[in-house]
This record gives C-alpha cells, structure tokens and sequence, in this order.
C-alpha cells in the first residue's frame, strides 16, 4: 500500500509576534517543521508533500529538498491547502496521510497505527482524535447513538452542547486517496470564507462510506504550538522525552528538568551527565564520560572515559581519556588526542595537540600542531594573527613551554626544545634547545639527562 504525507505549513502563525515563520522557530535547536517531516519520512519512506504558504520562501530555503512542496495563495482554509497537493500525488498513491507542521510531538507509532486502522477499514478515512477536557480549539467529534461518527463542528461553530463534548479533533487524517481527491471539491465555503477539510467527513457519512477513529492514550502528542506558550510546553515535554530515551539506554542524568539534550546527540553508556549542560546538534559521546555542571557541548565528537567540567566546546574532537576545564573553551577545529589534560581557562582554537600533552591554565592555542607530551606553561599564547593573515605554530614531541611565552607565527618549536617564562619566540627554534628572552635567543643545548 503506497502512502504518502501532506503536511500543512502554509498558515500565518500569528499569535506568535515574530517576524519569523512559525514552522521555523526552534525546539531543542531544530525548526520546528523537521520534528514532523522527520515523523512523515519514518512512517512511509517517501518524501512528504509540504503546503507553503506565508513566508514560504523561508521554509523552503531552511528545509531544502528533503521534501516536495506546493503553494497555497491565497490561504483559503485546509481543505483549499490539500487541494494543491493533489498535482503531486494524484494516481501516486493509495492512502494520503495528512498532518500539520506545529504538531512536533506526534509520534510514528501513533500515524503507524492511523494508517493500518484506515488500510483494514478501507472506508473514505480515518481520523485521529482525543479525549480531553482541555479543548485547545479543536472541533468537536459529533457521533450518532449508534456511536459511528457523525461530523467534525469546529469550536467557533458549536452549540454549547456540542462545546460540552470531550472527544476532539486533531486533525490528523488518513484519506483513501482516490476518495479524496473525489471529494474535496465538494467541500462548500464556510461564512469565514475558508474551505474546511473536516467538512469531509460530513460528505463521507452522507454518502454512506465509513468513518474510522484511533484514539490517543497521550493528549500531549497533539499539541499544537500557536503561541510562544505552546513553543515551551512541546520544548519541555521533548526534552523529557529525549531525556527519559537515554536514561533507559544506559546514561545517568543527574537532573533531567536541567539537562538539555537534542535530537540528534548520541551518547555512550556509564556516562553521567550533571546539570545545566548542553548537548547539542550531532553531538557524540563515548562511554563512561562525565559531563558538566554547566557545560556547552556543540556538535562535538568525544570518546570514551572524558571529562568536561563547566566548559564550551564548539564543533571539536575529543579522543578517548582527554579532560578540560573548568572554564575551558574549544573552538572549531579543535582535537585533542587520547589523554590530553587542558586546565581552567584555557582556549584551543583550529588546533591539534598530540597524545598526552599538558595546557594547565591561563592558555591560547590557535592555529597550531603540537605533538606528543608537550607541555605548554601558564599563560602561553600563540600570537596567530597579524592583522590580515592567519599563521601557523609547530610544536615538536616533548616540547616544554615556559609560563608566559608568547608564540609568534608563523614559528617551528623542535624536539624536545624548551622556552624560558616570558620568552616571546620570533624565529624557529631547533630541537633540544633552551631558549630565553625578548625576543627569544638559544642559551644552550640540551642532552638525553636533561
């Protein structure tokens, strides 16, 4: 059974205030539109049909071709936004699922369960709905005596009776799909002067054919985000969701109402992680890390048995066994290989320092190579920048940088040399070499007992 997915983005969003597009805002740094696209290409393993509409050339431009679109102007209700679709999947599909953009926390077993409903069925549609004595606006499921669905009435237009009603509408459908494109023109134009989809099920009763509804267990998984109340609330119960994941997967988090963690992160087990910390966009983490308080891991690699205390790290390697912080702060472009230490203030920045060398504190590395068990004083900077250029700064196996020197680029330390404190290096210095002073001159060589 070929199913396909249209999903309603075309709305103005309002009751936002925001000059941008409701789909985009974020949820745990995703626009919010990919939480559905995401939940459409799992379901059915086609791209989804996407409905544009205000701003929809900012929706295209952010989303890209993961999806095909279709516009919608003038906005003239659901019914009118569906409608557009049908170019794109007429004969190319049996069954038309249809959903919304502001929904992020639908879940795939829950369309998973639509679908199949609507494939044994096999009657005009099925609807998904909810019991719920907070109506949010949604219309009102009217059934018979019999119990077979009746109607949709939307909340502007029902009765109190029908206001008194606890089943609603989400408006989340499963159409056959030859019924569907049948029907819609059928659908009359409401006093709001609106084409409403859920007239449908009205046409599709009338005329005999079968109605179905799956019931949801979980009202949260239909809330619709329409102001920047709703944005918190769907916000929160993803974060508790991605949270509860991991714990169940093996990850201590210390307190899951302050840890943040994205859709897109991964992370080992035996890893503890403390509060106020950040994981964010494809995050990697190893087994048996230790992370936070207070940290700000961003689209980071990091290996097994590391520890990052209070610190930033932006787009950065981190081999097995490393440790910085607290207050450290890795760039992009930063690696630090297995059993590198890097102490409190300390910022790394395009740089590379070898297996099991030392920056205790106070220290700047940009644009550098450093080789193995190097060790680099309080208070060094490479001096990387000469205000038009970028320049680099090597640093040998073994290399001992004094407290305070300044590295000034384009520079060579070798082997097994060293720096006095307070040595500002100019010129490239040879391997087993002592050097000291402003600017920095060889004062002697060193041998295997030094």
């Amino acid at each position: 059974m070929r199913v396909s997915t249209v999903i309603l983005a075309a709305g103005q969003g309002t009751r936002m205030r925001s000059q941008l597009p409701k789909v985009l805002h974020p949820i745990l740094g995703q626009p919010m539109i990919f939480y559905s696209i995401r939940t459409a290409l799992d379901v059915t393993s086609r791209k989804p049909v996407v409905v544009v509409g205000h701003a929809a050339e900012a929706v295209r431009e952010t989303v890209g071709d993961i999806v095909e679109y279709v516009s919608q102007e003038p906005q003239l209700g659901t019914g009118h936004a569906v409608q557009q679709a049908e170019h794109k999947l007429l004969g190319s599909a049996d069954q038309i699922l249809v959903m919304y953009a502001d929904m992020p926390l639908l879940r795939v077993e829950t369309l998973k369960r639509l679908i199949e409903k609507q494939q044994m069925s096999k009657g005009a549609l099925t609807i998904l709905t909810v019991i719920s004595a907070n109506p949010r606006g949604f219309g009102r499921i009217v059934r018979k005596s019999t119990g077979e669905i009746q109607r949709i009435v939307e909340e502007a237009q029902a009765t109190d009776e029908q206001l008194a009603i606890r089943e609603l509408n989400t408006g989340v459908y499963c159409f056959d799909a030859k019924w569907l494109w049948d029907s819609l023109p059928r659908i009359t134009l409401s006093q709001k002067g609106e084409y409403y989809l859920t007239d449908l099920v009205e046409i599709a009763t009338r005329s005999g054919n079968t109605v179905q509804s799956i019931t949801l267990e979980d009202q949260n998984e239909v809330i619709g985000v329409n102001n920047r109340v709703h944005l918190a609330e769907t916000e929160k119960i993803m974060r508790q969701r991605i949270n509860n994941r991991w714990m169940l997967e093996g990850v201590t988090i210390i307190d899951p109402e302050r840890t943040y963690i994205e859709a897109d992160v991964s992370i080992g087990q035996d890893t503890i992680i403390w509060p106020n910390t950040y994981l964010q966009k494809e995050t990697i983490i190893g087994r048996e890390c230790e992370l936070g308080p207070n940290s700000i891991i961003h689209n980071t690699k990091i290996g097994d048995r590391c520890k990052v205390l209070s610190s930033i790290t932006e787009s950065a390697v981190l081999e097995d066994d490393v440790d910085i912080g607290p207050f450290g702060h890795l760039r992009k472009g930063a690696h630090l290989a297995k059993g590198v230490h890097m102490g409190n203030f300390g910022e790394v920045k395009n740089s590379y320092l070898g297996p099991g060398t030392k920056m205790g504190h106070f220290s700047y590395l940009g644009d550098a190579s450093l080789g193995s068990r190097v060790n680099i004083g309080a208070g060094t900077i490479t001096c990387n920048y000469d205000g038009e250029k970028k320049h680099h700064t090597e640093i040998g196996d073994g290399v001992f940088v004094g407290s305070d020197t300044m590295l000034v680029a384009p520079v060579r330390l070798g082997k097994n040399s060293r720096t006095g404190a307070g040595a500002v290096v100019t010129k490239n210095v040879a391997p087993n070499t002592v050097v000291v002073g402003i600017p920095a001159r060889a004062i002697r060589k060193l041998d295997e007992s030094d």
